[in-house]
C-alpha cells in the first residue's frame, strides 16, 4: 500500500524493552470531494501515524511539513483505557519512504565536505589494497 502526505511534526525515535529503535511520526492525507447534494468542494484531512523499524537515522530527515511517499501496511492496534472502554487504532508500517521535499532536514551541515576534486580522489584511491 502506498500514502502520501505530509508530516505533522518532527520524527521521534523511541527504544522497545528489547533495545529496538523505532522512529514514530504521523502524516496528513488531504482529500477533496464534492456531494451529489451540493457543487461546494469539500476538503478531508486524514491523519495517519507510521512506524519505521529499518532505519533511525531516517528520523533527522522526517520534519515538520516535509512531504513523504511511503509504502508498507496498515496494523491495528487495541487496548482498553483507564475507564474500561475499548478502543483501537490503525498504524502505517513503513518499509520505504521517499522524501519529496517542502522542509529543511536536521543534517549537520558543518560536517567536513566530501572529497570531489580528481586530484583528491586519485589521493584517496592510492592506498586501496586492490
Amino acid at each position: 500500500m502506498e500514502i502520501i502526505g505530509r508530516i505533522t511534526k518532527n520524527a521521534t525515535v523511541s527504544e522497545t524493552k528489547a533495545g529496538k529503535k523505532v522512529v514514530n511520526f504521523s502524516i496528513a492525507i488531504n482529500d477533496t470531494y464534492k456531494s451529489k447534494d451540493s457543487s461546494e468542494v469539500q476538503k478531508l484531512v486524514t491523519y495517519v501515524n507510521c512506524s519505521y523499524w529499518i532505519n533511525p537515522g531516517v528520523a533527522a530527515l522526517l520534519n515538520k511539513e516535509t512531504v513523504v511517499e511511503c509504502t508498507g501496511r496498515i496494523g491495528v492496534n487495541a487496548w482498553t483505557d483507564k475507564n474500561g472502554e475499548a478502543r483501537a487504532s490503525l498504524t502505517f508500517h513503513v518499509n520505504n519512504i521517499k522524501l519529496h521535499g517542502g522542509a529543511k532536514s536536521n543534517i549537520d551541515t558543518t560536517a567536513a565536505p566530501v572529497i570531489t576534486t580528481p586530484a583528491a580522489m586519485a589521493e584517496a584511491t592510492d592506498d586501496l589494497p586492490f
